[in-house]
């Protein structure tokens, strides 16, 4: 079975690989959005701990198409798995399969837009104090000075060394999305706000007060693989009918 992805930005598998935002020579976000995947008829079982969850492995290739753009022969596995509490488990694998020795390298990051009731109501909690490259100033390194990170204006940031845990509060809807990861060790926050909105040709002009972009990433220091070596992320989605407090991201416990 193949599934055909729309155009992005909204539609398509939401995977930015090899390539994050427009870094290097490829298309933005690079080209694994974009593509064929195959369903993968016999997956492996999910582990013990995650049994109860529904799920569906995705396979892309490389392909004699690519080879112009990216001469790298990989496989990129996505399993997607809903657990029986509507929580969404996204867990990739990247695996070189050149046979000419060569190693190579990417970045990568699932490209996950959250639904928002009032941006202007909505807080991040979990990146304070961090560093980040701002992509609104040259990608500068800054550090964050809040208490929480909220948004009055265009919001395009890539939190360095974040926690595994980071929560995105919608104060007026009284619930909380809970983001965990592994693997990642950058995290993304955007919005566009009203002029870029206006300017983009797939998003509605008043689209960008009932959305926020927070995407587990690794982005500062690119994974290199060699042939035959795999790398593994894994990104967490949940939601709970309460707003956390600073200092307590985590009141279920671990994963």
């Amino acid at each position: 079975a193949l599934f055909q992805p729309p155009k992005p930005i909204r539609g398509g598998i939401p995977i930015c690989f090899p390539q994050f935002g427009n870094l290097d020579s490829l298309e933005q976000h690079g080209f694994a959005r974009n593509r064929l995947w195959s369903v993968d008829p016999d997956p492996p079982p999910c582990s013990s701990h995650t049994n109860s969850r529904a799920f569906i492995d995705l396979i892309l290739r490389h392909s004699e198409e690519e080879a112009k753009i990216w001469s790298h022969r990989y496989e990129l596995r996505l399993r997607v798995a809903l657990g029986p509490a509507g929580d969404l488990m996204l867990t990739s694998r990247i695996r070189n399969t050149n046979t000419d020795g060569k190693s190579f390298t990417f970045t990568f990051a699932y490209h996950t837009y959250f639904f928002v009731t009032d941006i202007s109501e909505v807080r991040v909690e979990g990146l304070e104090t961090l560093d980040y490259l701002d992509n609104l100033q040259n990608r500068e390194r800054f550090t964050e000075q809040g208490d929480a990170i909220t948004f009055e204006s265009e919001v395009d940031k890539i939190y360095l060394s974040t926690p595994t845990k980071i929560a995105i509060l919608d104060h007026e809807r009284k619930r909380t999305f809970e983001l965990r990861k592994d693997g990642l060790p950058d995290a993304v926050v955007w919005n566009p706000w009203d002029k870029k909105a206006r300017a983009m040709a797939d998003f509605g002009d008043e689209e960008y007060k009932h959305m926020l972009c927070v995407e587990a990433a690794c982005v500062e220091k690119p994974i290199t693989l060699k042939p035959g070596e795999e790398w593994k992320g894994r990104q967490e989605i949940s939601i709970v009918p309460s707003s956390y407090c600073s200092g307590q991201l985590d009141p279920r416990g671990q994963l």
